[in-house]
């Protein structure tokens, strides 16, 4: 077992990896100078993290906000105990599918039985850590990802499947086509052990060209 470099926590730490990757590939160099500062993106640890992580697959960021909003007015503080205490109807009430509700709640169960520690896994390396995520109910390779990045403050994972990093590695590679998520994950070996800032960085990109300068990727 090996445990992480140092986590992502502040402005300080997105800034020096920023540097190391910039100086790792020239590519992004022009990228990051359109982007301005790159967020810190960190959402709280623990399972109201993993809980609004999962509210948001497959939702547009809007539809994912407004639930998760409903969510946290309806629980209070959104805790293993508060989710198994509420009705499989009023979730669906607020929002949510009958899936995430039953990945919701079995991870609530788990957490609340003491089988699965969300706060521990920063002892684990990166693979180690990923895997036994999704070991959870409901929890994917992507999930997991997003969870690790955004939660825990991982400095080393790439969601390679994520749509919107797709489409801008295609741009920095240059290529013809839209790279498979195989193709995004060897392309993003060249950034460790800075990938979570090229993530950030990439997904800033990403909405610079959406909303900013009107180009469809």
């Amino acid at each position: 077992m090996t445990r992480f470099p140092p986590l992502i926590r502040s402005r300080a730490d997105v800034d020096a990896h920023l540097a190391a990757l910039l100086a790792r590939d020239s590519r992004l160099v022009p990228i990051a100078d359109r982007c301005g500062e790159v967020p810190l993106r960190i959402l709280g640890a623990g399972y109201a993290g993993l809980v609004k992580i999962i509210v948001g697959q497959l939702l547009s960021v809007a539809a994912a906000s407004a639930i998760h909003q409903r969510l946290e007015a309806r629980l209070g503080v959104v805790t293993p105990e508060a989710m198994l205490a509420a009705s499989e109807q009023d979730l669906r009430d607020l929002g949510l599918s009958r899936a995430k509700i039953k990945s919701l709640k079995s991870i609530a169960t788990a957490l609340d039985a003491g089988h699965f520690d969300l706060g521990g896994l920063g002892v684990f390396d990166g693979d180690e850590a990923l895997r036994l995520l999704m070991d959870l109910p409901g929890v994917g390779r992507w999930t997991a990802e997003i969870y690790l990045i955004s939660a825990l403050g991982h400095p080393d994972c790439f969601p390679a499947g994520d749509l919107a990093l797709r489409k801008v590695v295609r741009l920095v590679a240059a290529a013809d086509d839209l790279p498979s998520e195989k193709e995004v994950r060897l392309i993003a070996e060249a950034w460790s052990p800075h990938r979570a800032v090229a993530a950030r960085l990439l997904w800033r990109y990403f909405a610079v060209l959406r909303d900013k300068e009107g180009i469809s990727l």
